[in-house]
């Protein structure tokens, strides 16, 4: 039976601790979206950098099908063909030799952290369980990943906290230097910090953190939730970089929209998770398995990722065009199609106004923080939906300045 819902229904019946926008979207294809009323929209979202090939892509779509009319659900008691043919792929296509399959990015990176301290355990001992983190980063929500985590806002009121944790100044060698020690077990690491800012990651920083960690016999983890998958122009980000990490934490892109997480790792380090230390009911399902199989089949095709890399530089073109004309972005940084927008002084913390903006413009764009505006469209999202997407979003910048 079918029940009539508008936006206010969510007030009426759901926990509140989410703010969704007025408009409900009900449709969308590719880089358009459409509302109960049929207005359309354009997606610069991309449900946070998860719709890596838009919405319905006809050959994700075709094998979701395909695979619902075969095989939904087993449990990890058993294994299945698309679990197995994902993790083979991944492996083929990375630095790990082992796969671990989930359902999310703050299931991965749960994995990855419980992994490190077991890893150290076992190999140095029970001393050795300390974790560096960034500040400023984000690593998910439970009480664990969400202290792991470098912005206190999002653990407060949920103590006590677990210890263990120290958090130092991203990009900042000496910081990591004065902070590690035998005692750390990890050093985990966003390579472009998201939901902190867009902020990249210098290759010297990372590369010094990586032989910090070689020195200290410590475990690098790099926390690629949303900076893999061809989002920044590589499968993973740590291509570009040439660092490679002990442990990487995928999820978002990797299932086009359909919830699936992963950590990769070597063949070494994964035996501490031997039969019985880790599960999850749902990760690696059929369903799940077989679209980011296709998803990962996609991405990796050289064209696209060289599409990432070109569509890149024509957002940032349009976005400096748009600047020059209003003065409201002090910088326009990112990777590949995670880019963030950041905001001249006199409009700092007001960036939920350019997104509220741009929705009055049809235009469906992210925040990261109070003072960036974050995109992250599909990775196959057609020139002329940039092109509408920047001259709505000019829009929406031109009302906004002329009501100050």
């Amino acid at each position: 039976m079918s029940i009539a819902v508008t936006r206010a229904t969510f007030d009426q019946v759901m926990v509140p601790n989410y703010s969704p926008v007025e408009f409900i979207p009900v449709k969308g294809l590719g880089s358009r979206v459409w509302d109960q009323q049929g207005n359309e929209y354009i997606d610069f979202a991309g449900g946070i950098a998860v719709n890596s090939l838009g919405h319905c892509h006809p050959e994700l779509v075709a094998t979701l099908t395909e695979q619902g009319n075969k095989l939904w659900h087993l449990s990890n008691v058993f294994t299945n063909e698309p679990a197995l043919q994902l993790a083979t792929r991944l492996t083929e296509l990375t630095f790990a030799e082992r796969v671990f399959l989930c359902n999310s990015g703050a299931e991965a990176n749960e994995a990855a952290f419980k992994l490190a301290r077991k890893y150290a355990t076992d190999h140095f001992g029970a001393d050795k369980y300390e974790i560096i983190s960034c500040k400023n980063s984000f690593h998910g929500r439970t009480v664990f990943t969400v202290n792991v985590g470098g912005q206190p806002k999002y653990s407060e009121g949920f103590g006590p906290n677990p210890t263990g944790i120290t958090h130092v100044e991203f990009n900042s060698i000496e910081a990591l230097k004065e902070a590690i020690s035998d005692k750390t077990c990890a050093v985990v690491i966003e390579p472009v910090q998201g939901e902190g800012g867009v902020l990249p990651a210098d290759k010297a920083y990372l590369e010094a953190a990586r032989e910090l960690c070689n020195q200290h016999n410590a475990l690098l983890i790099f926390d690629e939730v949303q900076t893999g998958v061809g989002r920044c122009g590589t499968l993973y980000a740590y291509q570009a970089y040439g660092v490679t990490p002990d442990i990487l934490s995928s999820a978002k892109g990797l299932g086009g929209g359909f919830p699936v997480g992963a950590i990769l790792t070597t063949e070494a380090i994964a035996k501490s998770l031997g039969v019985g230390t880790h599960g999850t009911t749902y990760g690696g399902n059929p369903l799940a398995s077989a679209v980011a199989g296709k998803v990962v089949e996609i991405v990796s095709r050289p064209e696209v990722l060289e599409g990432v890399r070109a569509r890149h530089d024509r957002f940032v073109a349009g976005l400096n065009a748009i600047n020059a004309k209003y003065h409201v972005f002090k910088a326009v940084r990112g990777m590949g199609l995670l880019i963030g927008c950041v905001l001249a002084d006199e409009y700092a913390g007001r960036a939920r106004d350019f997104l509220k903006a741009a929705e009055k413009q049809k235009l469906m764009v992210l925040v990261a923080g109070m003072n960036v505006v974050r995109l992250a469209p599909s990775l196959v999202i057609e020139d002329k939906d940039i092109d509408e997407g920047l001259a709505r979003l000019d829009a929406a910048i031109a009302e906004l300045v002329s009501a100050r």
